[in-house]
């Protein structure tokens, strides 16, 4: 008996697992799409897109799946348009919560939303309601190092690690770079003033280092505490309004620390 127990809740998990890998493919091919069609299906002229597709392969998104999300975007055969949106509100423990959308149905998605946030006991807002507490800002995660080509025809390329605080030292002479912090895995991250996003990736994409990840993020000017009860419902919340398709990002006022 236990050894059937064991395995069902194996594929409990696993289960769980692939639904939540689903829900990132879903939302990755949403975002190659819009990139796509904002700046052409050229990744080597896209830049925005080609940091897209490469961190769909890093999250196992199948190739054919990528390309047709780039194909539909360059082609724009399903007449679908994506409009990119912002809301505002409280949370649990009256916890500021911004939810970052990508959508075909924005009437549909501030119904929806508002019915999400009375669930669990918030309330969604109106627009500067929370904001005003936020900067946006440039934020690049990189790895520090480069990928080499292999003198071997047919095998790939491969990464070559540098030493992250001599990386670091390197960047702090980039020109628009405010912040670098190593990360817990061995990563840079680095910011920059939300305008100077594309400048600073593509500077460090010149210098030959592997960036992750390059977005505008929304830090808050002051942070909240709330006591442990709280913490759960909120990130009961949280984990609601990332299970909606359209929702690409929520940023929050919490105390990390």
């Amino acid at each position: 008996m236990s050894g059937h127990s064991k395995w069902s809740t194996i594929k409990h998990k696993k289960a769980i697992n692939d639904a939540k890998k689903g829900k990132v493919f879903s939302k990755l091919s949403q975002l190659i799409t819009h990139a796509a069609r904002q700046g052409g299906g050229d990744i080597n002229m896209n830049p925005s897109l080609r940091l897209l597709v490469a961190q769909a392969k890093e999250e196992g998104f199948p190739t054919d799946n990528i390309q047709k999300a780039i194909d539909k975007g360059a082609g724009s055969s399903d007449g679908v348009q994506l409009t990119e949106a912002s809301y505002e509100g409280f949370g649990p423990g009256g916890i500021a919560i911004i939810v970052d959308v990508l959508t075909d149905n924005t009437n549909r998605v501030v119904s929806e939303l508002r019915n999400m946030f009375e669930d669990f006991g918030g309330n969604l807002g109106e627009a500067g309601s929370v904001s005003w507490n936020f900067d946006t800002k440039g934020y690049i995660n990189v790895k520090p190092g480069k990928m080499v080509k292999s003198e071997k025809f047919g095998e790939p390329d491969y990464f070559v690690e540098e030493n992250i605080e001599e990386v670091m030292m390197l960047f702090m002479d980039v020109e628009g770079i405010e912040d670098i912090d190593i990360s817990e895995d061995r990563t840079l991250d680095i910011y920059c003033e939300f305008k100077n996003l594309a400048k600073v990736r593509d500077a460090i994409l010149k210098m030959g280092y592997v960036v992750l990840k390059a977005q505008l993020v929304k830090v808050p000017k002051m942070t909240k505490k709330i006591g442990e009860a709280e913490l759960e419902k909120l990130n009961g919340a949280i984990e609601t309004l990332e299970d909606y398709d359209d929702v690409q990002e929520i940023w929050t006022d919490l105390d990390q620390e």
